[in-house]
């Protein structure tokens, strides 16, 4: 988590549709930067697409937020072209993955129509970044906030005895 004030934020960008930009951007060049790795280090197109549907899964799992970029959830009520460019993006991420069975289809090692399964991992993919920003991250919420009750309590505490041991004012060195 960065600390990094809103102010600062509009200080770099001019409105809340140049900060969705730069987002997209950073989510693209991540992606197709660890996309394009498995294609060039592996030559094998059946275990390359088996790897972009894991690195694919795994961005999302690591970065929740941006995983409700790609799912367009985020840019409800933003401007269309937003919402465009994130169509644009998993379209070539489709391409990647019909580009690495198409791979696989030539070694002999996939006798599927490279298309169609191509769009049916696509759609698998982005079915899990629903599942994982609208399902998973909310049901986790009651868990997140219970361990909240309990750190602030613990962090209290934790303040007073630090102060009882080794300050010469406050409240632990009344004690």
């Amino acid at each position: 988590r960065l600390d990094v004030s809103e102010a600062a934020l509009y200080r770099h960008f001019a409105s809340k549709a140049q900060m969705f930009e730069g987002l997209i951007e950073f989510i693209e060049s991540s992606l197709f930067g660890l996309v394009n790795k498995i294609a060039a280090e592996t030559t094998d197109g059946a275990a390359q697409a088996q790897q972009i549907v894991a690195v694919l899964l795994g961005f999302a799992e690591k970065n929740p937020g941006m995983t409700r970029v790609l799912i367009g959830d985020a840019l409800v009520n933003e401007d269309e072209r937003l919402q465009a460019r994130i169509n644009q993006l998993v379209d070539r991420l489709e391409a990647a993955l019909r580009q690495a069975l198409r791979i696989a289809q030539a070694a002999g090692a996939w006798t599927g129509e490279p298309g169609a399964d191509a769009n049916l991992l696509t759609a698998f993919v982005v079915g899990r970044w629903q599942l994982f920003a609208k399902i998973q991250l909310p049901r986790a919420l009651p868990y997140i906030f219970s361990g909240m009750k309990v750190a602030a309590i613990l962090a209290v505490a934790g303040a007073i005895v630090g102060e009882f041991l080794g300050s010469d004012k406050g409240l632990g060195y009344l004690m």
